[in-house]
């Protein structure tokens, strides 16, 4: 028998027995299975996905980066960029399952080269020091987080003496949110103060100087802020040869949440990608809510038009959360809208109960609402947790919460202390940031002063010393200290010394930790949960293989709150969920309940003044209702009384609905008032007497 044919049986018998290739494709819907086959694989036209609320978009996003894997696009030329780094890394653990679907073993070597999966900041700064040589950048720069820039802001404002004018000068927060504005949104100073800050417009001038030397203090001390990590990204994107070298880098860009991207962000990606090739973002116009951030809805509304081969658009419309009354409010809702994409989500899940619109006298009966209301789903089997209050601003659910407490139902209200506001870990991670770079004032200020004996004038002297050594070790080491400093500051000589030679990490943190215990004790009373805050910043440092990468990592992602010895167990592991809108987004719950459905608090009263400003309102009020997966609560109170009187005062004013639900939309809506109408129980018989009162009030003035 011939060999070659019996192998060629054996082949095609082997073939017929092995089980066919999974359709990793096969769980999407039609309009989701389009936005993932988009070029096939190949670098194609630019791809809009406008993603409705509860339209699956992440895992739309998720399986097209994975299809480009399986279909061969090399993983470390795919640049995948979301808003936060958990979304980053959850995106990447959700390819690693699809492509393994179809790929078996072989997708996890793959998904491990995708490396360049990040924020738009952690991006900015990898990039930053890969083209740190050819930008005129030192690639040991650090990063400073908000507070330490407003520190920097506000010394530079001293040093150029613009603290000591006749009138009150702008606060170093405000002079950094202005900062911030006009980088991000790419605006003319004059017209960001007149149209977010009019209170400041009197004092553009001594800005535009205090700006100047701010950005002249960062650079002598090789620190960038965050505003920076995009704002140098853009600048080197301006230089024709950079940015067609960075375009190259990448066959695949895709953009996650593109409605929140700022102009700066916008501007990056067109510089990379001038024809759109490669581009596919992803966003909902509806749930663009971030203008405070300078994100800018036109972002996403221009892009169709911004490149020479028009964008695809490909809208995922059928919604898997709401049901279809829920749905049609929203609609309606948005319908209202000046400008928009055509998009009117739909659903399988049908439901007769309409989004409720509840009347109530004030805040007082609203929160005696919402905690009934609450109660009584929790009977019906609705965990507390799938519960949710939301409102327009933090302080709405005032009133609510001490009802709570009065009721004893249990609740989280989204907020806290973040982590690296406390002071002990500031003052570690100040002491590494100016070990890493010397030029750092505002960490070599915080740290000078952490030793008795050292003030503003000692740490400023010190900080002089070593600018003008040829060696800022030696500066540091033949500088005289105060008296009273005598006995501290050669320990801390030799620890920056060792921390200068980077003998080892995470040991250095180690290091830099137990000569900082002594004085943690001396400033702190409670100096035992301080110092567990200390050493569970040690164990996350182990997770990271440098110290430049660990200060960079923590400043652009840091955790949210500090830690504590654990308490007594929960007794009830059930809790309500309070939240503002803003911080509701993306997430969903059975029952949701929206606060102050009334024109002065949706809108806000302070966001009426343009078209936009408003068009963002009623945007968050959409946000707010596609929450909810089967019963939506919006509450209207009618009183609001007026701050500012006495305790019991009874001045007040009357509230009208929304005008987010106008008449003609209401048919969407069920109404009812709360409490309801207490029957008339009847008079009983009256007393048989008459009396001339008439004749009483005439007497009265006789």
């Amino acid at each position: 028998m011939n060999l070659a044919v019996r192998d060629s049986n054996s082949a095609q018998a082997s073939a017929a027995q092995a089980p066919p290739p999974k359709d990793h494709l096969a769980r999407l819907n039609e309009a989701q299975r389009a936005a993932v086959e988009h070029g096939g694989g190949q670098v194609a036209a630019p791809l809009l996905i406008i993603a409705g609320a509860g339209s699956g978009k992440t895992n739309t996003l998720a399986h097209r980066v994975a299809h480009l894997i399986v279909k061969g696009a090399d993983p470390r030329r795919i640049l995948l960029m979301t808003f936060s780094r958990r979304a980053a890394s959850e995106m990447t653990r959700r390819v690693e399952r699809i492509a393994a679907e179809v790929m078996g073993d072989r997708a996890a070597v793959l998904t491990e080269g995708l490396t360049w999966a990040g924020t738009f900041h952690s991006v900015g700064a990898r990039l930053l020091r890969d083209y740190a040589l050819e930008i005129g950048l030192d690639p040991a720069f650090t990063i400073h987080d908000r507070e330490d820039s407003a520190d920097l802001m506000n010394l530079v404002r001293h040093e150029i003496g613009l603290s000591k004018t006749e009138s009150r000068f702008p606060a170093k927060a405000t002079c950094l949110s202005i900062y911030s504005r006009a980088v991000n949104g790419q605006a003319e100073l004059e017209q960001v103060l007149g149209k977010y800050f009019p209170w400041c417009i009197g004092w553009a001038d001594e800005l535009k100087q205090l700006f100047a030397a701010y950005v002249d203090a960062k650079q002598a001390q090789n620190v960038l802020d965050y505003d920076d990590l995009l704002l140098w990204w853009a600048q080197m994107c301006a230089e024709p040869a950079i940015a067609e070298h960075l375009g190259s880098r990448f066959d695949h860009v895709l953009v996650d949440e593109y409605q929140d991207t700022n102009r700066l962000q916008a501007s990056i990606l067109t510089a990379m990608k001038p024809d759109g090739r490669g581009l596919t973002v992803v966003g909902d116009d509806a749930q663009s809510i971030y203008s405070f951030r300078a994100a800018e809805v036109r972002n996403i509304l221009d892009f169709p038009k911004l490149f020479a081969e028009p964008a695809q658009i490909v809208t995922l419309d059928r919604n898997y959360r709401s049901t279809d009354a829920i749905l049609s409010a929203a609609n309606a809702v948005i319908g209202e809208a000046s400008e928009r994409f055509t998009k009117n989500l739909w659903t399988e899940r049908r439901s007769a109960e309409k989004p409720l619109l509840v009347a109530v006298r004030d805040e007082a009966e609203q929160a005696n609402y919402v905690c009934e209301g609450v109660l009584a789903a929790r009977e019906e089997g609705v965990a507390l947790k799938s519960q949710a209050v939301l409102f327009r601003a933090s302080h709405h659910s005032g009133p609510l919460e001490v009802e709570l407490t009065r009721r004893n139902i249990p609740f989280v209200k989204f907020g806290g202390l973040k982590f690296l506001d406390s002071a002990h870990v500031k003052d570690l991670l100040a002491l590494l940031r100016f070990a890493e770079n010397p030029r750092d004032r505002v960490a070599g200020f915080r740290v000078l002063q952490l030793m008795p004996g050292i003030g503003p004038s000692a740490a400023g002297n010190a900080m002089e010393a070593m600018e003008r050594a040829l060696d800022v070790g030696l500066g540091l080491q033949f500088f005289k200290p105060p008296a009273r400093a005598e006995t501290d500051f050669p320990d801390f000589v030799q620890l920056f010394l060792g921390l200068r030679q980077k003998s080892s990490w995470p040991g250095d943190l180690e290091r830099a930790r137990l000569w900082y215990e002594p004085h943690l004790e001396r400033m702190h009373e409670d100096a035992a949960m301080r110092r567990a805050d200390l050493m569970q910043l040690e164990q996350i440092a182990a997770g990271y293989p440098s110290r430049e990468r660990f200060l960079t990592d923590l400043t652009l992602d840091p955790p949210d709150a500090t830690s504590d010895e654990a308490g007594p167990p929960h007794l009830d592991e059930d809790y309500l969920i309070l939240s503002t809108i803003h911080s509701a987004k993306g997430q969903e719950w059975t029952k949701v309940f929206v606060l102050n459905a009334v024109d002065g608090c949706i809108p806000s009263d302070l966001a009426v003044g343009e078209k936009e400003e408003i068009e963002e309102e009623r945007r968050l009020l959409y946000v707010a209702m596609t929450r909810a997966k089967d019963s939506l609560h919006l509450v209207t109170p009618q009183r609001f009384f007026v701050h500012g009187q006495a305790a019991r005062g009874d001045r007040h004013v009357y509230a009208a609905r929304t005008r987010f639900i106008p008449d003609h939309i209401l048919g969407d809506f069920a109404r009812t008032s709360w409490p309801p109408p207490s029957a008339d129980k009847g008079r009983g018989p009256q007393p048989d007497v008459r009396v001339d009162l008439k004749a009483k009030m005439r007497g009265m003035w006789r």
